[in-house]
């Protein structure tokens, strides 16, 4: 075999490879279910309204949901698996603090009662991601579908990768980049705290001793200081909540930026997107930016939720359609 025809057979193997990516790539389709479960959307809209309507703050969680589940393996849904210490929901950064299981059970229910086996449980957190947005006041956008579900949940991986409010921006930078996201990504989908609310426990640390100063973050609004030291005093459990997006708790617009420039920012990793050295040259700019125009922060954000939803999505043959959400099938 002489070296030229060896370098051809190598090239060709490359170029299948990469078709082979592509297609795999191009099974997540706007109408993936349009024959198989052509009712798939509005069964959806209907549960997630009424989660909402029950519990305003559901939509926020519903958010959190897609993207605490994308971080770790991929878009597949193996955040919804139940099990042990080592499972993703027993990770600290999900424990005690991500919900939505129970109304993703309820949507999966009436999902199997129009087109049983059919939908994967990973799609139906990317529909109602999107369906919360929309119901809170912000943009939509067509969910490419076709994952399928995981058997597998990582709980190590989930405390290593997912983004916690307590890493400085660079870690939290090389934590989207790890998942193939970019700084732009980073402020925008930080733009989903416009909704939701936090515990104590994710943002006391800046309250009476940041960083072991023995004095409080000094990025933060003295008057919000004081509120947030009365509804959260050093000898409190932590479990209490505020909201995320202080005077605009319950709309999806852009006011979250608009806190972060007057040092309005709950969490230390809002903040730090624009009150820090590191943010002046990097992330600073985008805040600034979505502040002066709502319409581009909508669609930074839609852009960025469809790259996040491609995350290592499982595709054909790869996974499974989980009969119940919380359990790999038998």
């Amino acid at each position: 075999m002489n070296k030229s025809f060896r370098w051809s057979c190598y090239y060709f193997l490359l170029l299948n490879m990469f078709l082979l990516h592509l297609t795999v790539r191009s099974q997540l389709t706007t109408d993936f279910y349009k024959s198989s479960c052509p009712n798939l959307t509005k069964i959806v809209r209907k549960e997630v309204i009424k989660a909402i309507m029950n519990e305003q703050r559901m939509a926020a969680s519903l958010i959190r949901l897609h993207f605490h589940d994308c971080f770790v393996n991929g878009c597949d849904g193996s955040i919804l698996l139940d099990g042990g210490d080592d499972f993703e929901k027993s990770a600290f950064p999900n424990i005690n603090s991500v919900r939505g299981f129970d109304v993703i059970d309820t949507i999966k229910s009436s999902v199997e009662s129009a087109c049983s086996g059919v939908v994967s449980c990973a799609d139906l957190v990317a529909i109602a991601a999107r369906d919360s947005v929309l119901l809170s006041g912000g943009p939509s956008w067509s969910v490419l579908l076709g994952r399928r579900d995981g058997t597998i949940s990582n709980g190590s991986l989930a405390n290593v990768a997912l983004p916690s409010p307590f890493d400085p921006l660079d870690t939290i930078v090389s934590k989207f980049t790890n998942a193939g996201l970019n700084l732009t990504d980073v402020v925008s989908l930080s733009g989903a705290h416009t909704i939701g609310r936090a515990r104590c426990a994710l943002f006391s640390n800046r309250l009476f001793n940041f960083s072991g100063t023995g004095s409080p973050d000094s990025t933060l609004d003295t008057t919000m200081l004081t509120d947030l030291q009365n509804l959260c005093p050093q000898t409190a459990d932590g479990n209490t909540t505020a909201v995320l997006d202080r005077n605009s708790s319950d709309l999806f617009d852009n006011h979250y930026y608009k806190n972060l420039l007057n040092g309005k920012g709950l969490l230390s990793s809002d903040q730090i997107l624009f009150s820090t050295d590191e943010a002046n040259s990097t992330s600073k700019p985008i805040v600034q930016s979505y502040i002066d125009n709502s319409t581009l922060f909508f669609g930074d954000f839609v852009k960025s939720m469809i790259k996040m939803g491609n995350i290592n999505p499982k595709t054909g043959s790869d996974g499974e359609i989980r009969k119940s959400c919380r359990v790999i099938n038998s």
